[in-house]
């Protein structure tokens, strides 16, 4: 049975898009709209020795509800061994124009296999069912692409989606997929000659008319978890691509150097009058602002730097925080990532995107809390670690990964898990053969401030088909990573 909460945000839903597309407006509009009911989370059994498909979870965020952070459904994918991973809407606020557009179908892309998923998630939210199978053999034959990442819809009615190489894993046939609303294989979105070196996320920004994109690695690298060498061999990027929106040209390419090495997610400002935005650097443990100057051209500089800390019992005499993921409040105020091995979630005013500053930081895991082997050592030779608190009475596994922001800002919704073959060579057992959690953060939008919410918490280690992998989360009605604003 729907919870009062759940009622209302479907009810919300179809009023405000009554006479309008999907989403809304504005970002603003946006923050007003209802409190999250339901989330649907990608969970995985690749590589964690388990035969099974991987699946959609939904998970009930109601606090009025009965099963409040629990799994109420779970959809498997029909096959093994696909690697979901990020995921997207067929239709989002870029298409709030358009009154035929309908938010009915969640893309998911399988990083490993090359399949992508359309689910069905307006028929029965809380039961999600698929809607139909896009084939890997079917994108090859047409792009030469795989290994898709990152999903989002066009005002167009079009899916684009980024690949990371081809089907061998090399990273030069890499590129940008487009499917049309029924989920056919269109052909590549960019111009013959204008494909990156590398691929991972991207975001655009339709009133300068530029794109950007980033760069990850070679699949045939990073699918067999990370070899330091392979960055200095080049199998690792550290370039940002700004493309012309929407014709697909590559206008320049931003040489990060050291201080960008893997630059993963990618997020302009929601205001899409805004000409800056920022890309989170996981080696480098840099986020880096990238803004246009007065010549029109695109050019970035460090904004936030994660100093490496010297360890003791660890692969490395010095540990990168490892930037993984991050977002930005629909006002544009708050900017949250999290440091993957550290264990810590920070939060930075950028009201001035120039200069963030430091408002709140909580530890909810990594390899340097208290009960670990490994050990930080500070300035003065003395050996620490952090303190992370038990949830529930659970010990808190991994390190935070994937982040997801409540509409009104207020709740930050955090997963442990990686990629399957990181998570296993980082955290091991500890994390894939007991599975990830789900945390809820509470959020001081006032003052600023993070506190973790001792009543929330998700066990997929208790998962009926065994211990799962959580990745990426998404509400039904859309958030701050899938819609953008034209």
């Amino acid at each position: 049975m729907a919870g009062a909460a759940e009622v209302v945000q479907v009810a919300e839903a179809k009023a405000c898009c009554a006479h309008t597309g999907p989403g809304y407006a504005s970002p603003l509009e946006a923050m007003a709209g209802p409190r999250e009911a339901l989330i649907y989370v990608t969970c995985v059994y690749n590589g964690t020795g388990i035969e099974k498909p991987d699946y959609l979870a939904t998970v009930d965020v109601d606090p009025n509800s009965p099963s409040y952070s629990k799994v109420i459904h779970r959809l498997p994918m029909p096959y093994v061994g696909d690697e979901l991973h990020h995921s997207g809407w067929n239709s989002c606020s870029s298409c709030h124009g358009d009154p035929s557009a309908v938010r009915q179908f969640l893309v998911l892309p399988s990083l490993l296999s090359g399949r992508i998923y359309a689910v069905n998630t307006a028929k029965s939210p809380r039961a999600p069912s698929l809607h139909k199978v896009v084939e890997p053999e079917d994108i090859v034959q047409k792009t030469e692409l795989a290994y898709p990442h990152t999903s989002h819809c066009l005002a167009s009615g079009e899916i684009m989606i980024s690949c990371l190489g081809d089907k061998e894993g090399n990273s030069k046939g890499n590129g940008f997929l487009l499917l049309d609303s029924d989920f056919n294989v269109k052909g590549r979105w960019e111009k013959p000659g204008h494909s990156p070196i590398f691929g991972y996320d991207f975001w655009y920004q339709p009133r300068h008319k530029t794109m950007i994109s980033s760069s990850w690695g070679a699949p045939s690298a990073f699918s067999k978890g990370f070899n330091l060498q392979h960055v200095s061999d080049g199998f690792y990027g550290r370039h940002l691509n700004v493309y012309s929106w929407p014709d697909g040209e590559i206008k320049q390419t931003l040489d990060l150097g050291n201080s960008g090495l893997l630059p993963l997610e990618t997020r302009f400002l929601h205001d899409p009058s805004k000409d800056t935005g920022f890309v989170g650097c996981a080696l480098s443990s840099n986020m880096v602002r990238f803004f246009k100057t007065s010549d029109g051209s695109w050019d970035h500089e460090v904004a936030i730097s994660v100093t490496p800390l010297k360890v003791q019992n660890w692969i490395l005499p010095e540990m990168p925080g490892l930037i993984t993921d991050f977002l930005i409040s629909l006002d544009d105020h708050y900017l949250y990532f999290v440091n993957w091995l550290h264990g810590d979630i920070r939060q930075y005013n950028i009201e001035n995107p120039a200069t963030p500053v430091l408002t709140g930081q909580v530890w909810v895991g990594g390899l340097l809390q208290k009960g670990s082997d490994v050990v930080y050592v500070s300035e003065n030779g003395k050996e620490s670690q952090f303190e992370v608190p038990e949830i529930k009475g659970n010990r808190l596994r991994g390190g935070p990964q994937m982040i997801q922001l409540s509409l009104d800002g207020k709740r930050l919704y955090v997963t442990n898990s990686l990629f399957s073959a990181w998570d296993n060579q980082f955290y091991g057992p500890d994390l894939t053969k007991k599975g990830s959690h789900m945390l809820q953060i509470d959020v001081n939008t006032e003052q600023g401030g993070l506190t973790v919410n001792p009543n929330f918490f998700v066990d997929f280690g208790l998962e009926p088909e065994g211990p799962a992998l959580a990745h990426e989360m998404r509400y039904p009605g859309g958030d701050c990573t899938s819609d953008i604003w034209i």
